[in-house]
């Protein structure tokens, strides 16, 4: 299968595994596991915070960050597609007590900087405080503008407001803006807008499980404990986290092939007739299909050997388990079936999802 459903689905691969099998253990719940503790001070010392604390998810360390930013009753400010809002369960809400304030985005994923201002709440027994403002970057495969990310988390800090980001595929966007090939750099100016950040391994780097967040040590003492709050204290997860820092160390440099291949993907599609394509600038592609006939060219994929997800519009995602040979393919396979496809009466069904 050439499985471009997400990111997610990489397999480990060889030096990942035998990384994992020479990784000293240890229990991370007394916090003397040494390869857990590396890959902390690694991901912290790459993004310039003062801390990191290593989790299973991202939907589980976006949730610590919101619960150590806000207390029960707060609000935050959010996009209305925003990950954090939309697709992990609403456990602000339902597990901090956290208010949502969800405010419309365009297609670069940015809430208007008049909107974030007048959702900004008084200082006021009838309303909920708001203590945060939250993006997210990348964006549907968009990496945000340095300008819009100055600018919006500026006017937050003027009202006060902490702010975080939803980093799951940081390092795309930032080999994206990369100056000179210089990643690290690019991770330190789009990180230094915010007070903290979460950040991915299970995505784009090729780790089977994982992601961090990053922070003040203030902030990380407080996600500690919602961490176990949570159930995410693990005990010799260092077999864990021995993958994710072999992802940093030698995935990082390599989300340019996946973001060219992203392109390639893109460009093979531009001009057939029924699609129409969106966004290659990292490592996803979005199509949108006339006519309801996405349902019909999903399962037509699906027989020839390709996976991808969506509904009316669908998206492809590269990484590290797809090559040149198999982006050719799903071409010569969208093509094909698009010439000789017809619209259906009614669409049937497909699961959608963000991942």
């Amino acid at each position: 299968m050439i499985d471009l459903r997400s990111d997610t689905v990489t397999q480990p691969t060889a030096a990942m595994r035998e990384a994992i099998l020479r990784a000293p253990l240890g229990d991370d719940v007394f916090g003397d596991d040494p390869t857990v503790n590396a890959l902390q001070e690694r991901i912290a010392q790459i993004t310039g915070k003062e801390a990191a604390l290593f989790m299973p998810s991202g939907t589980q360390s976006n949730l610590c960050a919101l619960m150590a930013h806000c207390e029960r009753g707060d609000e935050y400010i959010v996009g209305q597609n925003a990950h954090t809002y939309r697709y992990e369960g609403g456990g602000a809400a339902v597990l901090g007590s956290i208010q949502p304030q969800p405010l419309a985005q365009n297609a670069s994923g940015e809430m208007s900087l008049t909107d974030i201002a007048a959702a900004i709440k008084p200082i006021d027994c009838h309303f909920a405080r708001t203590r945060l403002l939250a993006l997210e970057n990348t964006w549907n495969g968009h990496p945000m503008s340095q300008a819009y990310l100055a600018q919006a988390t500026g006017l937050a800090r003027q009202h006060g407001l902490a702010v975080h980001l939803d980093g799951a595929r940081l390092f795309n966007a930032a080999v994206a803006q990369a100056e000179g090939g210089l990643v690290t750099a690019s991770v330190r100016r789009i990180v230094d807008h915010f007070d903290s950040v979460s950040v991915c391994f299970s995505k784009g780097l090729g780790a089977p499980v994982g992601s961090a967040l990053c922070g003040s040590h203030e902030l990380i003492t407080k996600a500690l404990r919602w961490r176990k709050v949570l159930g995410g204290g693990l005990r010799q997860s260092g077999i864990l986290a021995a993958a994710a820092l072999h992802a940093l160390e030698h995935h990082v440099d390599r989300l340019a092939q996946d973001h060219a291949l992203a392109k390639r993907l893109a460009q093979g599609l531009q001009g057939v007739p029924g699609l129409s394509v969106r966004s290659a600038q990292t490592n996803i592609v979005f199509v949108d299909v006339a006519d309801g006939r996405g349902p019909v060219l999903l399962e037509g994929l699906k027989a020839q050997g390709v996976l991808a997800t969506g509904l009316i519009g669908l998206r492809f995602v590269t990484h590290l388990g797809v090559d040149a040979a198999g982006i050719d393919h799903a071409i010569a396979c969208i093509r094909r079936l698009m010439a000789n496809a017809s619209a259906p009466t009614s669409p049937a069904p497909t699961r959608v999802g963000v991942y």
